[in-house]
């Protein structure tokens, strides 16, 4: 509704002066109307303040701070939903695997293109590649002790700005510039093992990621594991 001149006119200082009092943040939320005022200016000597100025522009970057921030929270909430999303789907992909050989394809060849990562490889500690029930193409073979050399007693080692390891990735491991590892835990009668995602962006994977939704993903391939495998904890 647009008020009329003589509305305006009836307004009076007295009033103005009233509802500042009664809404101390108004400019706190509307600092950009400050510009528009004019305020009587104070002689500034050596080492002299100007307080009012000073406010001004402490009101206009809380709020420039305010927006930015709110942009981040936003651009963040999006980035996990839409990495919840890939994680889920990846999820009900290697579910629906009705062999094994199906399954280690699909972590290998699907994977990569759900995540958005251009490798996903499985590295298995042995002597040789007789492995039983491991002798799967798709799989890569390590010596022993080779995951301890990598994660120690951790579970996880993201790193960001490197080059990839052909022992991990294989021929692929040039594309390779930054990488996630997760210790596999099949069972106390199967060998040490590695579920490796590789990016060719160098901070795709930087140290202080979480890891929850990887992980649980990485938790979900140990089980199909075991179920594929017959074997138990």
């Amino acid at each position: 509704m647009q008020m009329t001149t003589a509305a305006v006119q009836d307004i009076t200082e007295e009033d103005v002066i009233a509802f500042l009092k009664a809404k101390k943040d108004f400019f706190h939320d509307h600092p950009e109307l400050l510009d528009t005022l004019s305020a009587p200016g104070q002689k500034q000597g050596r080492g002299v303040v100007d307080f009012q100025q000073a406010l001004v522009e402490r009101l206009k970057a809380d709020k420039s701070t305010a927006h930015r921030i709110q942009k981040e929270l936003i651009e963040t909430f999006r980035a996990n939903m839409n990495n919840q999303n890939r994680i889920q789907t990846a999820v009900l992909v290697v579910l629906e695997a009705e062999t094994f050989e199906e399954f280690i394809e699909t972590i290998t060849q699907d994977f990569p293109v759900l995540l958005d990562v251009d490798t996903v490889n499985v590295v298995i500690e042995a002597t040789s590649k007789e492995v039983p029930f491991i002798n799967q193409s798709g799989i890569r073979f390590a010596r022993q002790g080779f995951v301890k050399q990598w994660l120690n007693t951790g579970d996880a080692l993201l790193q960001s700005n490197i080059n990839g390891h052909e022992d991990i990735f294989g021929p692929g491991a040039g594309l390779v510039k930054s990488h996630a590892l997760l210790r596999l835990e099949i069972s106390q009668n199967t060998p040490a093992g590695i579920i490796a995602f590789g990016s060719r962006n160098p901070e795709a994977f930087q140290p202080d990621q979480a890891i929850d939704q990887i992980g649980f993903l990485a938790q979900v391939v140990e089980r199909c594991f075991r179920i594929w495998l017959d074997v138990t904890v």
